[in-house]
């Protein structure tokens, strides 16, 4: 019997070794909490990685974009999963030792951007799927802008404190539907929509 996507996604991602993106704390790679990577930044606790991945409905011809690479961690699980994966980092050294981590890993499918993510990549759009790995106060405009008819986004919105995990979906009219999937603390977004 042929896997479900869902079933292929929860597969690679358990067989995923999370310590492969971690330079520091790699004894924490186990456990299914946020863990800091340096720089005021964090490796998102695996279970909400997968979960946000399970809410973005990747397809294989999908374009995506992200923003935060981070560690690379989640860029690793989109990028398995769909055709391109645009990322995008502010902190040029999280930038460089994702790009070495995951062009060493044999990905050929990921193009890296060093630039203030809350803009999106205006060149590279429209998009099909946009992941959003830090918190928003509000939902960007350039990014609802960059993505195309039907598609989605996961996005964490509001207070440093707590966020509602947001999935976006935006219909052939570009109207878009709003859902709360879960209740999240991460990171800001530095930018815009601080």
């Amino acid at each position: 019997m042929e896997k479900s996507r869902k079933e292929e996604i929860q597969s690679y991602f358990r067989e995923l070794d999370r310590s492969f993106f971690m330079d520091i704390h790699k004894e924490a790679a186990h456990l299914d909490e946020a863990v800091p990577i340096g720089y005021e930044q964090t490796i998102s606790q695996p279970s909400l990685v997968l979960e946000m991945t399970l809410a973005l409905d990747l397809q294989k011809d999908s374009s995506v974009l992200e923003i935060g690479t981070g560690s690379g961690f989640q860029t690793a699980l989109l990028a398995e999963f769909s055709k391109t994966v645009y990322t995008v980092e502010r902190i040029k050294e999280l930038h460089t030792r994702a790009k070495e981590r995951l062009q060493k890993a044999g990905f050929q499918n990921i193009h890296f951007k060093l630039d203030d993510g809350s803009m999106g990549w205006k060149e590279k759009a429209p998009f099909d799927r946009i992941m959003v790995t830090a918190a928003v106060s509000e939902l960007p405009k350039e990014l609802v802008d960059q993505l195309g008819p039907g598609g989605k986004m996961v996005i964490p919105i509001g207070s440093t404190l707590v966020q509602k995990l947001k999935l976006i979906e935006k219909n052939d009219k570009g109207k878009l539907t709003t859902t709360t999937l879960n209740y999240v603390r991460f990171v800001p977004l530095i930018g815009k929509y601080e």
